[in-house]
């Protein structure tokens, strides 16, 4: 009788531990995690570039739209260690304050290329009347707001806390610059994917649809 009271009682105790959503990924980061972040982003190296290539996606141009280049996925431990490799004069100990100093997140960037059928140029008609020769006018430079993205876990839409962009150019020696894509950033809290997969969907105003999923269990 003493055994299975035992027993219950300690079924009762973990049973909200059990009940509690397993991350996918490391978070939040321990010190020593975090220390393993920041010296990989200072080397700098293949290793880094090797280690951050799992985390990015790249996709062919379309038939028709503009070309969703690559997603880039970036947990909390990745995207330290990219933070670690873009600063100099940066110390393990900066490196873990800055850490500390705000929520966990996930950073995704999406890159977007213009195409032959999605060009700098739109046609345009070149006068009010019907039959006016076609002309042609140039692309807004954040056409980038038409493109619909969406995170997805689970069947649900995630709100991320942060989403912005900015126009890309290829400028040439005389000083011409001429629009070429875009880069969109989305920011979303870590504790926020609570699954072992999550979607990014992105539906361009044209050419197909696309879905890419990262496989959150395979990430740090």
């Amino acid at each position: 009788m003493l055994r299975l009271t035992f027993c219950s009682a300690l079924a009762i105790a973990l049973a909200p531990l059990l009940a509690l959503p397993a991350l996918a990924f490391n978070f939040p980061l321990s010190d020593e995690a975090i220390r393993e972040a920041y010296f990989l982003g200072q080397r700098r190296d293949q290793s880094m570039t090797e280690f951050l290539a799992r985390y990015k996606r790249t996709l062919p141009v379309p038939d028709s739209g503009p070309q969703i280049a690559s997603i880039e996925f970036l947990t909390p431990f990745a995207n330290l260690i990219l933070v670690s490799s873009q600063r100099t004069n940066y110390s393990a100990q900066q490196a873990a304050l800055d850490h500390r100093t705000r929520e966990d997140h996930v950073a995704i960037t999406i890159h977007v290329k213009l195409t032959e059928s999605y060009g700098a140029f739109i046609a345009a008609p070149t006068g009010p009347r019907s039959g006016s020769p076609t002309g042609y006018t140039l692309r807004s430079s954040d056409f980038w707001k038409d493109l619909d993205v969406q995170v997805v876990m689970d069947d649900k839409t995630l709100e991320p806390t942060d989403f912005t962009g900015e126009p890309n150019y290829l400028c040439g020696g005389e000083g011409g610059c001429v629009l070429t894509g875009a880069t969109l950033h989305l920011e979303l809290p870590a504790k926020a994917f609570t699954s072992d997969s999550a979607i990014v969907q992105i539906a361009p105003p044209e050419g197909p649809e696309v879905s890419v999923e990262f496989d959150l269990a395979a990430l740090r």
